[in-house]
């Protein structure tokens, strides 16, 4: 079968590649169309209104998270994420049909739900499929697709000044809708065989486990390390693009994709690099992964500190690039370091809880950034938010040493 030969483990990495391209890219294009919207749903003037509609995606997301890791270690993974990606590619159908601001909310609010589904089932789902000579890599090259639809997310803009704001959800909302039925035929499931025994006898309960995975201490210094830098991150993906119109003086359709293009690229970098390097140094020191994600991250520490001051282009955008270089060598590692403390039966829990902790930051810093933007205080404010990373790398440097290269069952943890 096609899933038993040596290559799939990569066309899985590659199909869901698409799926986490598309998962940013109907979020984000939302960030860099508020000038086209506004002509129609006037509400959106406001920064904070925008900013209270980006993070009730944020808020519901976060949610979701815990439970959408619980379902992804209980339930088959292919159909979750089969599942996910079909309805957020129809609410993103549906965003192109709302004409005020309270249905746009509510559909932002169901993509929250319906997007939760798909990161703790894809992740664990891919570290299965890859052992630990490969895994950061393949985690990482995953995560090269949540960056280009974060940058084709720039291009939003663009295209609805060519076309609509209405078509642009359109056609996005549709790509979605027939990828699902390709993702129907080609992916495929894989548990080790103690958890498949489980999923075909159903005798573990669904919060099985859990209480053993939240009281593992590493787990929550792994909790924090995740969620801290998600601040700066969630800021970076939501208030970049006005950042950069703000600071140049230049309209939201070139600064869009100006932003996102150069986070894109310089995070595809970052992940490439910190996946094989990281790779690498764990075969000689079991903590090379830990400290592959804490040189990833001290990099964001100037960036923050000049994008915050940077009133020029090549000043920002070369501040930009190496935030984006050191948060990919930070998001490949993820959970690869993970995987080194929680075994493959609570991993997709472990993974969901930090995203919900990651997400919850990004909602209170988005809030906070609309109000920022309409105090004009915006870049300050990206400046201030090195402080938190500094804080984290720390952090990891100091509480966090593990003991084996993957965790596996049976060993002592969940």
């Amino acid at each position: 079968m096609m899933k038993n030969a040596r290559y799939y483990p990569w066309l899985v990495v590659a199909l869901l590649w698409v799926v986490a391209l598309l998962n940013y890219l109907d979020r984000q294009m939302l960030s860099t169309m508020r000038p086209a919207i506004q002509i129609d749903i006037h509400e959106l003037e406001s920064a904070t209104n925008f900013g209270r509609l980006m993070a009730v995606f944020l808020w519901i997301y976060g949610l979701m998270s815990p439970l959408s890791g619980l379902a992804a270690d209980k339930f088959n993974r292919k159909w979750l994420i089969t599942g996910s990606l079909f309805v957020w590619s129809a609410v993103t159908l549906l965003m192109g049909y709302a004409d005020g601001y309270w249905q746009l909310y509510a559909l932002r609010a169901i993509m929250g739900v319906s997007e939760a589904l798909y990161i703790p089932a894809a992740l664990s789902l891919i570290a299965d499929y890859h052992t630990g000579s490969t895994r950061s890599l393949a985690v990482g090259i995953h995560m090269t697709g949540l960056y280009m639809g974060q940058a084709l997310g720039g291009f939003g803009a663009t295209i609805a000044a060519a076309a609509s704001w209405q078509a642009t959800f359109h056609w996005f909302g549709l790509i979605g809708i027939i990828y699902a039925a390709v993702l129907m035929l080609l992916l495929h499931e894989k548990r080790p065989a103690y958890a498949a025994d489980d999923l075909a006898t159903t005798r573990k309960p669904l919060f099985g486990g859990l209480k053993g995975l939240l009281g593992l201490l590493p787990f929550w210094v792994i909790f924090l390390y995740f969620s801290i830098p998600s601040i700066p991150g969630w800021a970076i993906k939501n208030w970049l693009p006005t950042l950069f119109a703000d600071s140049l003086g230049v309209p939201m359709s070139e600064a869009g994709p100006l932003a996102t293009i150069t986070i894109a690229a310089s995070s595809f970098i970052g992940v490439v690099v910190g996946g094989i390097l990281s790779d690498r140094w764990v075969q000689h020191n079991v903590r090379g992964r830990v400290f592959t994600s804490a040189i990833g991250l001290s990099l964001t520490i100037p960036a923050l500190l000049f994008l915050g001051l940077g009133g020029s282009v090549v000043f920002l955008v070369a501040a930009a690039f190496f935030f984006g270089a050191g948060f990919g060598m930070f998001d490949a590692n993820n959970m690869p370091i993970l995987c080194q403390f929680v075994s493959p039966r609570s991993r997709a829990t472990a993974y969901g809880i930090m995203n919900m902790g990651g997400v919850f930051s990004g909602a209170m810093i988005t809030g906070w950034l609309g109000k920022s933007t309409d105090a004009g205080n915006l870049g300050r404010d990206f400046a201030l938010m090195s402080v938190v990373i500094l804080a984290a790398v720390v952090m990891l440097l100091v509480m966090l040493k593990p003991k084996v290269k993957d965790c596996l069952e049976g060993e002592g943890n969940p």
